[in-house]
């Protein structure tokens, strides 16, 4: 899917293109609210509000009144006035900053289940790993090792169904911290050695999270 985002503000910019695109979302950033109402259709519009050429009010207003496309407001302004103003001129949900990648991620989903409900409404079927020995599902937060449920608590669940995105890719200490503990996490790195020491404890030898040194870390099944 690819996401409109408009933002003036040029670090969060690139926390937000490369955050989602690791979820394999096709980013197009544009900084003012002209670019933004002459940019071609996307699936959904992440809008700042504070833009240097317009308020972004006025762009989610001209936005809603071309269609239905789905708009997440992500703003520094928390005044609840902001919010409702937001809300009631057509956006779909409304982030304060400071936020993490995957609290947007999350806003997107749940955004795009309710303006684009799935056809199909059956059991959604979960991930399975390891020859069917290790199967994450997403949608309870379970992780199932050989039929038992191992019960994470929810960072060690965050960090193992982030690694299980891509099976084998390397990701850096920096990508993991930013995407499981938000990329305003200014505590030492050391949390995600102890997290990831108790999930290779809990996972036996079905999967190996290899430590790639000086980079980060790697997951792996046998």
């Amino acid at each position: 899917m690819r996401i409109l985002l408009v933002e003036d503000d040029e670090p969060v910019a690139e926390s937000l293109r490369r955050g989602l695109s690791r979820y394999g979302y096709e980013v197009d950033w544009v900084r003012t609210g002209a670019a933004a109402l002459a940019a071609e259709p996307a699936g959904l519009v992440l809008l700042d509000l504070g833009l240097p050429d317009t308020d972004g009010l006025d762009v989610c207003r001209e936005l809603r009144a071309r269609g239905d496309v789905p708009i997440i407001v992500i703003s520094a302004r928390a005044d609840e006035v902001d919010r409702v103003v937001g809300l009631e001129i057509g956006a779909d949900d409304y982030v304060s900053k400071p936020f993490g990648v995957r609290e947007v991620i999350a806003r997107m989903r749940a955004v795009l289940r309710r303006v684009r409900p799935p056809e199909q409404t059956g059991p959604v079927e979960a991930d399975s790993y390891a020859g069917g020995r290790l199967v994450i599902d997403r949608r309870a937060r379970r992780v199932h090792l050989d039929g038992t449920e191992l019960g994470l608590p929810p960072k060690e669940y965050d960090l193992l169904s982030f690694l299980a995105e891509e099976p084998g890719a390397v990701f850096t200490r920096e990508q993991i911290m930013e995407a499981v503990w938000d990329a305003n996490w200014f505590g030492p790195t050391k949390t995600l050695d102890v997290h990831v020491g108790a999930l290779r404890r809990k996972l036996g030898d079905a999967v190996t999270i290899e430590t790639v040194r000086g980079v980060g870390f790697r997951l792996g099944f046998r």
